[in-house]
């Protein structure tokens, strides 16, 4: 149990309407009256009770404000927790915690408000790293995901497979332990298969390409031959002029990017310059940049003018994509259309259900598009793990599992296979914060916002 109390403002630094600071620890309460003067003195202090009055530094008063008491346990933190509701000037903010400060708290670290709560035992680490993740959720699924995870998700697939593991354990204990009554053979028929089984699952749950595109978003290359429309792409998805749009060729020289959310997924979009040969220097910088953007992006948008037959820079370029995720936009569709374009894009390997026809310019086929783009983000299954440390550790739990299989099938003693079973259980542990040490917790709550 931590004995200081601490801290810290709750709400965003700057000007605002609403300043919070919350104080944790056994001394919130004596701090919280010495501070603060109650409208009304007679139910004041009272827990859960909201308080009208005003923050007083010794005889000068700070601000109006409301304040409530909210006793231990049922609490954030399972502490005594004061909370004060200042108006969001900078200057009181500071002057009210350096009275705090003065009488005895301790200003809270990044994250430390919730590392009690995980150390009180109100919230596991997985909860606990939750938090962090749908305060800086940049749209819906993401932040859907967060709660799930805050919910309890997380920790109810990785219980589940810490469950198993052990009732695979105890079934190896027992062949271990009683080898004239077990035979070794059928133990390892049973184990082998239970395990390669459960770091199956474990590895379902790792989808890393998911995971990154939940915390960043989706990035989306919109590229192609010059003049074909990528700006006027760019300018409809995001249904602003970010872009600017001529009809003279190589008018876009560098990566010019805006953001949209669809369907709860934020999609990055970067309009790169027209591919073509050129002697020209700040275009060939344009080209190469478009270039890597391509090869590092999630998907390839390749705009094609459907109001032309495609030439030998298309299709230059489409090989360019062979290996890379793609669609193929034929824009301009409001222009009288060459069908040719579709059969040439068909001899060029490309599957039917690769290609749609818009407008950027009068938005037909737009919506369509936009669920097209939406579809490569993909959606979190309901056990996916969506922390990059929660993917490691239940990787190398994994790894130890097939390990442990492929060695019992080996005929490696099984008291051997234990030590790589005990690894993935200890993995699993991490996860939940079972085995933590302070190292760790610091390097999780770093990333926390003070006040948090």
């Amino acid at each position: 149990m931590e004995q200081t109390t601490i801290a810290a403002v709750a709400t965003p630094p700057g000007k605002g309407g609403l300043a919070v600071i919350r104080v944790s620890g056994p001394e919130a309460l004596a701090l919280m009256r010495r501070v603060f003067v109650p409208k009304t003195p007679g139910k004041a202090f009272q827990p859960r009770l909201m308080m009208f009055g005003h923050f007083a530094d010794g005889g000068r008063t700070l601000d109006e404000c409301m304040a409530v008491f909210l006793k231990a346990p049922h609490t954030y933190t399972r502490e005594d927790v004061a909370e004060i509701y200042l108006h969001g000037g900078e200057y009181v903010v500071q002057e009210a915690l350096r009275a705090l400060f003065a009488r005895g708290a301790v200003p809270a670290a990044p994250g430390e408000f919730t590392r009690r709560a995980f150390l009180n035992g109100r919230i596991d680490l997985s909860r606990a790293e939750a938090v962090m993740q749908l305060i800086s959720a940049t749209g819906q699924t993401a932040a859907g995901a967060a709660l799930r995870q805050l919910q309890g998700g997380a920790l109810k697939f990785i219980q589940e497979a810490q469950g198993e593991l052990i009732r695979l354990m105890a079934g190896l204990v027992a062949a271990i332990d009683y080898p004239e009554e077990i035979d070794q053979e059928e133990a390892v028929g049973d184990l082998a298969p239970g395990l390669m089984n459960l770091a199956r699952r474990l590895e379902a749950a790792c989808d890393e390409r998911g995971s990154r595109i939940l915390a960043e978003g989706l990035q989306a290359v919109i590229c192609g031959k010059p003049n074909v429309g990528k700006s006027s792409l760019l300018n409809a998805l995001l249904e602003e002029e970010k872009a600017i749009v001529t009809d003279l060729p190589g008018t876009t020289r560098d990566v010019v990017s805006g953001s949209a959310i669809l369907d709860g997924i934020p999609v990055h979009f970067m309009d790169t310059a027209g591919i073509r040969a050129s002697a020209e220097v700040v275009e060939q910088i344009g080209i190469r940049r478009a270039r890597e953007a391509m090869k590092a992006a999630d998907l390839c948008l390749l705009v094609l003018d459907a109001g032309i037959t495609p030439d030998s820079q298309d299709a230059d370029i489409l090989r360019e994509l062979n290996d890379l995720p793609r669609l193929i936009v034929l824009n301009k569709q409001d222009l009288p259309p060459v069908r040719e374009a579709e059969a040439w894009l068909l001899g060029q390997g490309v599957k039917p259900g690769e290609t749609l026809r818009v407008s950027a310019r009068t938005g037909e086929g737009m919506d369509t598009l936009r669920r097209e783009i939406r579809k490569y983000a993909g959606d979190p299954g309901e056990n996916a793990l969506t922390l990059a440390r929660h993917l490691h550790l239940a990787r190398e739990a994994a790894g130890s599992l097939r390990q442990a299989a492929e060695a019992m099938l080996g005929g490696v003693p099984l008291d051997l296979c234990a030590v790589d079973l005990n690894e993935a259980l200890a993995a699993l542990g991490r996860i939940t914060g079972e085995n933590v040490n302070d190292q760790l917790l610091d390097e999780v709550f770093a990333s926390f916002c003070v006040g948090k």
